[in-house]
């Protein structure tokens, strides 16, 4: 209410009447300031996908606290089986560290290939 009779009271000449210049000029200002805050959400929303994709990092991380995990509980059934089993490991490490490569991969396209409007 106070920011209608504010700009009522810019758009008034001195007679009382609605100066349509005045009008025209409030109403270019009003779209580019919604216009702005549209973009600056919409950024917003860029930084929160990107850092919410780089959560895979944790979750590959885990992934490979699981194989290190499993290849020493079997080494220490079957010491007879370490050769093998350290190339599955090798295998399960290289798996979890490709997917973790695409958290930075989508963060960057999130933040620099997307463009905003």
């Amino acid at each position: 209410m106070l920011c209608m009779n504010i700009s009522m009271s810019k758009i008034k000449g001195t007679r009382g009447r609605i100066d349509e210049a005045s009008v025209l000029e409030e109403k270019i200002v009003m779209e580019k300031r919604e216009e702005n805050s549209q973009v600056e959400m919409l950024e917003g929303a860029k930084s929160m996908g990107a850092g919410a994709a780089t959560i895979a990092s944790a979750g590959a991380a885990i992934g490979i606290g699981n194989v290190l995990s499993s290849s020493i509980h079997s080494v220490a059934r079957n010491p007879s089986l370490a050769k093998q089993l350290f190339g599955y490991a090798i295998l399960g490490f290289a798996l979890t560290e490709a997917i973790a490569s695409f958290a930075p991969m989508m963060a960057f396209l999130i933040s620099f290939v997307f463009q905003v409007l």
